[in-house]
């Protein structure tokens, strides 16, 4: 009998704490110091800023210390490809800000200022576009042996840089002259190299610099490269090791991917940030879904590691622990974001853990060093597929603690009931869907009369890029999710167009009026005290259809954006009392508005505490940095119009 996900959350087992042997931890070292040296603040994927100089007293009063316009707008137009948002995250080090173009040009700025200090452009264009747009370039890495410095950059041209941070010039020591062709040691070489490229940064743990990719994965031919994982010396450039993601023959877990589809199957990449712990020598990696991303019959079984995070000895590429958060993937649920590593007390014992958070709604917790699960894990019945060829895994893998941050699956109980009239439209519409658990397999369009089923978080809803925020010193995770419904049918490809048998239709139909068709919030932030698991505070993030003129008159408050590009945008920044994102303001304000609204809000309630009209649309994860006893905030906007740039703010003196 089956078992049913949603009743699994009111038989929450307690705590149980799972970690091997007592282990040490150094909770002063959490406290970060005013660098910003990684994409995500540091390795562990915080985002965390130690200042209090912005806080909710003053946060209203911020402005625009400088703004600086993207070098790519100064290069000639037949070398410009479409690139869309800009959402670069730059770095703070040693007193200088760094970051890049879409284009992956690298800069350093001047912290006060904005003034460029020196400009690095390793000229990818000249590769000409890949395969898919827009580009992006969301960052780079900062690393040092104590003496030599240096800036990575994986370029949209597949091509890994090591810049001397100081001069801006490519390290003659480092591969050909500073660069490293990508192109190579990645295996099946004979696919579709322009279906790959790269956008975010590396992570360089110790002497090794290791290399995710982005694959364009909506080809209508089964021909997408692997998304296997390359690391590469820090000082010489020379290729260390690769970690197969589709373990190829004699490797663990081959027979995962049943019928010789290791060889043909696509995907499962890191095309997102990585979390390392440098003290321990360990890289973790979240992995994508395989091709094709809905219709798995050309890879049956469970298909390791997809959809997993996978643990690897940064110096050998050697794989200690793993956990596959979704077996044999159909609903494109990649894990779309670096996991937070954070050391936690769970009934009185210490533990190194790991929590990732996923576009399932789910927070997936574990001791970092060994892999075991925090709280139980447990392996649920689920759907089987009705489509042809198809196999979906019997059972798929769900947290009994923390429960979980987003609307899971649909019911009729989900549907809106705003009013009598909203809800007898929104069950006629409902009956168009499959309604049931996460995990509900898509249907063949038309199956028993329905169009598709409705899944719940959408694959561009849960937790995406750039995931989840912590704070260090309360072991608090704060996690920014949209629930993003999508109906999803497979119908069969028009003839000659395809190599497969079925490839994906969306169905994002609106609900009576326009309005959603689930109850809310649509999007919002969840605090999670990693400690018990327990949830401290969930709010709204955005006000969302509030002013709609069928409900209005409920004064219904917030309740969360619903736009749908809120998909990989902003994220949190945590400070020593506040949480900070942003909103679209033609979502807040009106649709002629085209800017975005800064707003922060308590960290230990989750009130608001302050907003900012900004006059340009926002797109980039937020940092903070402090510079001679001033405090900053910065984030990547524009791109869309040619306007990308990189916007700083601060107190007025």
């Amino acid at each position: 009998m089956r078992t049913s996900i949603n009743a699994l959350f009111l038989l929450m087992s307690p705590a149980l704490l799972l970690s091997c042997g007592e282990q040490n931890l150094d909770f002063t070292s959490a406290a970060h110091s005013a660098q910003w040296k990684h994409h995500g603040g540091d390795h562990s994927s915080s985002k965390y800023a130690p200042f209090d100089q912005i806080n909710a007293g003053n946060f209203e009063q911020l402005e625009v210390a400088w703004r600086w316009e993207s070098a790519d707008l100064r290069l000639p137009e037949d070398q410009i490809f479409p690139t869309g948002d800009y959402r670069a995250t730059p770095i703070y080090v040693n007193g200088i800000i760094y970051t890049a173009t879409n284009h992956s040009q690298v800069v350093a700025l001047d912290p006060m200022t904005g003034e460029e200090l020196w400009l690095f452009d390793p000229e990818s264009y000249v590769f000409g576009p890949p395969n898919f747009s827009p580009i992006q370039t969301r960052g780079i890495e900062y690393w040092t042996d104590g003496e030599v410095e240096r800036i990575f950059v994986a370029t949209i041209g597949k091509q890994l840089v090591s810049i001397d941070i100081h001069t801006g010039l490519p390290d003659p020591n480092f591969g050909d002259n500073g660069f490293v062709d990508l192109k190579q040691n990645l295996g099946r070489l004979e696919f579709e190299m322009n279906n790959i490229t790269h956008g975010a940064p590396p992570i360089a743990v110790n002497d090794s610099v290791i290399v995710g990719s982005k694959i364009y994965d909506y080809s209508m031919n089964n021909r997408s490269p692997p998304g296997h994982v390359r690391a590469y010396d820090t000082r010489t450039g020379e290729f260390k090791w690769r970690f197969n993601t589709i373990p190829q023959p004699g490797e663990d877990f081959n027979d995962t991917w049943e019928d010789g589809s290791w060889a043909t199957a696509g995907n499962t990449n890191v095309w997102t940030y990585m979390a390392a712990d440098d003290e321990l020598g360990i890289v973790y990696l979240p992995t994508s879904t395989p091709t094709n991303d809905y219709w798995g019959g050309y890879r049956l079984g469970e298909n390791l590691y997809a959809e997993s995070i996978v643990a690897l000895n940064a110096e050998t590429g050697d794989r200690i622990w793993h956990f596959q958060t979704v077996h044999h993937g159909l609903w494109d649920y990649d894990i779309a974001s670096a996991p937070n590593l954070i050391d936690i007390v769970v009934d009185g014992r210490p533990i190194k853990a790991v929590a990732q958070v996923s576009k399932t709604g789910f927070t997936y917790v574990f001791d970092r060093v060994t892999g075991e699960p925090v709280w139980p894990i447990e392996e649920v019945s689920v759907p089987p597929s009705t489509i042809p060829g198809e196999r979906a895994h019997p059972t798929q893998p769900i947290p009994t603690r923390p429960a979980p941050f987003e609307q899971i699956g649909a019911t009729e109980e989900d549907l809106i009931d705003f009013t009598p009239e909203l809800r007898e439209a929104a069950l006629e519409i409902a009956s168009n869907f499959v309604l049931g658990d996460i995990f509900t397999p898509p249907i063949v369009m038309g199956t028993d009369d329905k169009t598709s089923t409705y899944v719940v978080p959408g694959a561009g809803g849960g937790a995406n890029f750039p995931g989840a925020s912590m704070d260090p010193e309360t072991q608090i995770l704060y996690i920014p999710s949209v629930t993003r419904p999508t109906g999803m049918s497979l119908i069969e490809p028009p003839e000659g167009t395809s190599d497969w048998p079925y490839v994906i239709r969306y169905d994002r139909s609106q609900g009576p009026q326009g309005l959603p068709l689930l109850k809310p919030p649509y999007r919002r932030i969840t605090a999670i005290n990693l400690n018990t698991g327990d949830h401290e505070w969930q709010i709204p993030l955005g006000k969302g259809p509030t002013d709609h003129p069928a409900i209005s008159h409920l004064n219904l408050g917030d309740l969360g954006s619903v736009f749908n590009d809120v998909v990989a945008e902003g994220g949190l920044l945590v400070t020593k009392s506040l949480v900070i994102s942003y909103l679209a303001a033609k979502d807040e304000i009106g649709p002629e508005e085209t800017g975005s609204i800064l707003v922060a809000f308590d960290k230990q309630s989750g009130i608001k505490t302050g907003e900012l009209l900004v006059d340009q649309r926002l797109h980039g994860p937020v940092m903070s940095y402090e510079h001679e006893g001033k405090q900053f905030i910065a984030v990547a906007g524009g791109g869309r119009d040619k306007d990308d740039e990189l916007l700083v703010f601060a107190l007025p003196e």
